[in-house]
């Protein structure tokens, strides 16, 4: 038999191994199990301590080193009870994914003895070699130390491996000379800048109780499952997370079977599994779903601080990844993973809240008299409108782009969806005061068995990039790989904006002046209107209108990414001191580097499985054919396969020259556009001789698994 048809057979033969502990260990039995979070910090630190590193959780109260040996003590005894031989600062550098390096608890004592150490300053600090991450420019080769600092607001979690237990502490990522290397640093600030100025406007309303505003995250998460055994027969998805041949299978999507279709049993299996392994790192996962495409699925959690949820997500990845292989399936987080199909986002809820529990998104019953709320409601339009061109930078990337646009996933063109209640509300405040609101009423469903259902005031629009969905508002054009904590910082960041603006015009007000407050909201709401729009944004009319509104349509990653180079994005970033102009730029060149470094080792993996695996498949078949005479019909498909043959040879030779091209353009950026002008479009050509090929090839000779199997293979 061929790998495939081993592969197959099993696949076929492959049994869902039962977890027989289930039941002793249901969701709030073991959840948190493996964080160091309120319970275990009471248990293992002394009361004093407790009270001070929990203030300084809440953000009461900065970090008292006093504490850091008995706070490093307590969580040395929590680990070792339960197994630990090892710790880690685990930190989200800018290559997309997260970095660990392990020590040993363990230190020579002499006589062939040992001691378990760790200090405040091993809890506290840590010392990577920051030469090897993507710094922009801000480091050289030869210039290799960098630090790890523990955010405190993140929870110490363990990694629980088949053969051992490591301690893992969040932490942030700086160079040596202070410049942010990581992820978390800009959120953190972002946070930061945005609580200060919102804090401001809950002043002005006479809120003297709250003392911190932070934002929240909710990220659904997108992902594909597939076999194993044929994932590791395509090099294409060893290599770039994605299929680059593959012609359609005779059945898609099209019969829209799969949503929140039966959940089959492998991929169940693997769903509970993952939903234990999260619960007891402290990740609250609430739902799980069959998505649209095939083979293809969802998990959301419940709302957690944005920081939080943005490191929990990052585990979410990690764990699905791991997870998938010992079920033996492999978890695809890719954009865009098979051709033809819904490809994969990470929809992204979003709110502000305040520490004394109120949701400053919330409208309440009568939006209309929730003055608060329409102010931080519009304040957040207008920090799309002005930022647009930002928003967009924050979620591009290679593979984001094959989604973004298509008719599963937002346009890149950058709008806000308010429902029919609120954009009523907002054009009555555009007019000078709002003094109505639409109510939902209620639905009868005509079968006196069945309730009356209450009815929202509002209906959701899938096709949104930015969507209000009740109290929050949801992001839903991140993509599935992307680690959330950078289009979270230029939100944040963007808000931020619109809040100090906001607030400095109040503070020229009286407090409590609604008069006065209204005729504010009314002048942004003129100002802004225009990237409010409440229909399909996959039509090709609204391309049209976003045009005549001057939106702008940053349609792929080369279009999106000047945005991070202009004079505005370096005084926003600057003002609230989230990212300094030379931070921006290093980044900004980072997220260059990589969308080229991506497109290149696809286009590197197209051309070697076109000529090492499709092109002598095509051969070996053009020999049967010639053995098999020379009647018409064999001609006809011998001529074919010629024809297909001599122009796959022909686009590999055009890719390679392609490459070639872009590479010695000079620069990175003309490398970047060379790639997305000639040697993408070079790609698609080899792809579609190849996936042609495949639909006349004889099926024994094609080596790569086809997206039949891949799809509908479990």
């Amino acid at each position: 038999m061929t790998a495939r048809q081993t592969a197959i057979e099993a696949i076929s033969n492959h049994k869902v191994a039962s977890t027989q502990d289930y039941l002793e260990n249901a969701g709030e039995d073991i959840y948190g199990q493996y964080v160091f979070g309120e319970a275990a910090q009471r248990q293992y630190l002394a009361k004093p301590v407790f009270t001070k590193l929990r203030r300084t959780i809440a953000g009461l109260e900065s970090f008292d080193h006093s504490i850091a040996d008995a706070v490093a003590q307590g969580v040395k005894e929590w680990a070792l009870a339960h197994g630990a031989t090892h710790y880690t600062h685990w930190f989200v550098p800018l290559t997309g994914t997260s970095a660990e390096k392990h020590d040993s608890f363990l230190s020579p004592a002499g006589d062939s003895a040992t001691l378990s150490e760790f200090s405040g300053k091993g809890l506290i600090q840590g010392e990577p070699d920051a030469s090897s991450f993507p710094s922009g420019g801000i480091r050289s080769t030869f210039e290799a130390r960098g630090y790890t600092a523990w955010d405190v607001t993140s929870p110490i979690f363990l990694q629980v491996e088949p053969n051992g237990v490591t301690l893992t502490i969040p932490t942030a990522f700086v160079s040596y000379t202070g410049e942010a290397l990581d992820h978390k640093i800009p959120l953190l600030r972002s946070q930061e800048a945005l609580g200060k100025q919102a804090l401001r406007i809950l002043k002005w309303f006479g809120n003297e109780t709250t003392s911190r505003v932070f934002t929240n995250i909710g990220p659904e998460q997108e992902y594909f499952l597939v076999d194993r055994r044929l994932a590791e027969l395509r090099p294409d998805i060893v290599l770039t997370g994605r299929t680059l041949f593959g012609a359609p299978s005779s059945k898609g999507q099209e019969l829209e079977d799969q949503y929140f279709g039966t959940i089959r049993e492998r991929m169940l299996a693997f769903m509970m599994d993952l939903d234990r392994d999260l619960w007891r790192l402290g990740i609250p996962s609430k739902t799980r779903h069959n998505e649209v495409a095939p083979a293809q699925f969802e998990m959301a959690p419940v709302y957690e601080a944005t920081a939080v949820g943005s490191d929990h997500n990052m585990l979410v990845m990690n764990t699905m990844k791991k997870l998938a292989m010992r079920h033996d399936l492999v978890a695809l987080l890719h954009e865009k993973p098979f051709k033809g199909v819904n490809g994969s986002g990470k929809h992204n809820n979003w709110s502000m809240a305040t520490d004394d529990g109120e949701n400053l998104l919330e409208p309440g019953n009568n939006p209309h008299d929730n003055a608060q709320f329409l102010a931080f409601l519009v304040a957040v339009i207008r920090a799309v409108n002005v930022h647009a061109d930002l928003l967009r930078a924050g979620i591009a990337d290679a593979g984001n782009d094959h989604r973004l646009g298509a008719n599963e996933a937002p346009p890149a063109i950058v709008s806000v969806f308010l429902g029919a209640q609120l954009e009523d509300v907002v054009e009555q405040l555009e007019k000078g005061g709002a003094s109505t609101s639409k109510t939902g009423g209620s639905m009868e469903l005509g079968v006196t068995t069945l309730p009356v259902l209450p009815r929202d005031a509002t209906d959701r629009n899938r096709t949104s990039p930015f969507a209000f969905t009740g109290n929050k508002f949801e992001f839903r054009a991140v993509g599935s790989s992307a680690p959330i904590y950078w289009p979270q910082t230029m939100l944040n960041t963007a808000v931020a904006d619109s809040l100090e603006k906001l607030a400095d015009d109040l503070e020229k007000l009286e407090p409590c002046d609604f008069a006065g407050l209204t005729k504010i909201l009314s002048a942004i709401v003129k100002a802004n209107k225009q990237v409010l729009f409440e229909g399909n944004n996959y039509a090709e009319e609204w391309h049209t209108e976003a045009e005549k509104r001057g939106l702008p349509n940053n349609k792929s990653t080369v279009d999106a990414l000047p945005a991070l180079a202009t004079a505005k994005a370096k005084k926003l970033f600057a003002h609230f001191g989230v990212l300094s102009e030379r931070e921006l730029d290093a980044r900004a060149e980072i997220i260059w580097e990589r969308y080229v470094k991506v497109q290149n080792i696809e286009a590197n993996a197209t051309a070697d499985i076109a000529k090492t695996m499709i092109l002598p498949a095509a051969v070996k078949y053009l020999g049967q054919l010639l053995s098999a005479g020379t009647s018409k019909g064999v001609s006809q498909i011998f001529d074919k396969v010629v024809v297909l043959t001599d122009q796959l040879v022909d686009a590999i030779h055009a890719l390679e020259h392609a490459q070639h091209a872009a590479h010695a353009t000079g620069s990175l950026h003309a490398e970047a556009k060379a790639f997305h002008a000639h040697v993408i479009p070079a790609q698609e050509a080899v792809r579609a001789a190849a996936d042609e090929l495949e639909t006349i090839v004889s099926d024994e000779l094609w080596p790569l698994p086809k997206y039949r199997e891949l799809l509908f293979q479990y």
